[in-house]
């Protein structure tokens, strides 16, 4: 159980590792205000109305593309120094009060832990008949 449960934490974290670190580009295609096509890792396709080359009919022309790209982590090593004062503050508090937290007890030690207590001879509140009322 112990060993399936760290499998799946380390699966787990693997993949956000990976996710957080993905990058990728959405291309999309307008005809006037309608979206023509949208397309993740490659170029979408056109309408089919030929966007020419000059300034002039370019600026005329209904179509238009859109370029978005989502730029994962690229540093995934951070440096204590990088975070600002109150950040720094918080981090050190919180790891003080935590660790604090599994401070142990003082050891107790009971200095006749080793020896097992004496036999009963006599039951001595009967013998000398001498009972709590």
């Amino acid at each position: 159980m112990k060993k399936a449960l760290q499998n799946s934490i380390s699966v787990v974290m693997a993949l956000l590792v990976m996710f957080s670190t993905l990058s990728f580009t959405v291309d999309k295609h307008f005809c006037g205000s309608v979206l023509v096509d949208s397309a993740v890792l490659s170029k979408a396709k056109t309408c089919g109305m030929e966007m020419s080359s000059s300034k002039d009919e370019m600026k005329d022309s209904c179509c238009s593309n859109e370029k978005v790209a989502v730029h994962g982590q690229d540093e995934l090593k951070n440096s204590f120094q990088t975070f600002d004062l109150n950040q720094q503050l918080f981090f050190t508090a919180f790891t003080f009060s935590y660790l604090n937290l599994f401070e142990s007890l003082p050891k107790q030690v009971v200095p006749f832990k080793d020896y097992i207590p004496p036999l009963l001879v006599k039951d001595i509140p009967v013998f000398h008949e001498t009972f709590l009322i």
